[in-house]
């Protein structure tokens, strides 16, 4: 039976985006994938930590050749939204030079993250570099990002599951939920 909400760190969240509907939606955005890259060798970057779980779907719903890379691209830290500043590491030399990258993220707000993350890859000379994000925050961009494939755009209301965390906590859950009550970003 699904948990119609959850509760994390004394925050109440309600379901929002069922695992039926993610599952569906993973499967759309690998078929959108394997047409764009048919014939090519693609390398999705894992933006971790909360982008593990959608990356491992994804990548099973394709039937191109693939490699896959991790990457650590943080913003968020323990707090609720993010800190402004952005951390990256975690990639080798020589993974991405001359090669089609997909960055796969969890979610993008205000593109911080993601515009800090293209430009230190730009330097490292891929062949192109695309954006997968699972969730988008139109409301709150600071940064123009071209997401080439979408899973869901949202309001600005903080969620949990499906990889995405509060303090660390939630991941785990297999559909995505969203803080309640008056305090919903």
């Amino acid at each position: 039976m699904k948990a119609k909400s959850i509760s994390l760190g004394g925050k109440r969240f309600g379901l929002y985006i069922s695992k039926e509907m993610i599952a569906r939606r993973v499967r759309e955005l690998g078929r959108e994938i394997n047409h764009d890259f048919e014939g090519k060798t693609l390398v999705l970057l894992c933006v971790l930590n909360g982008s593990f779980i959608f990356a491992a779907d994804l990548i099973r719903s394709l039937k191109i050749d693939c490699e896959f890379q991790t990457i650590s691209a943080k913003s968020y830290g323990d707090l609720m939204e993010s800190s402004g500043g952005v951390e990256i590491s975690g990639l080798g030399e020589g993974i991405i030079g001359g090669k089609d990258i997909l960055i796969v993220e969890d979610i993008v707000d205000t593109g911080n993250t993601m515009a800090a993350l293209v430009n230190f890859l730009e330097k490292l000379s891929p062949l192109s570099i695309n954006i997968c994000s699972l969730l988008h925050k139109p409301e709150l961009l600071v940064n123009e990002i071209n997401i080439k494939y979408l899973g869901f755009t949202i309001p600005p209301r903080f969620v949990v599951g499906y990889g995405l965390d509060c303090a660390g906590k939630g991941r785990q859950f297999p559909d995505i939920y969203a803080l309640t009550g008056s305090d919903t970003k």
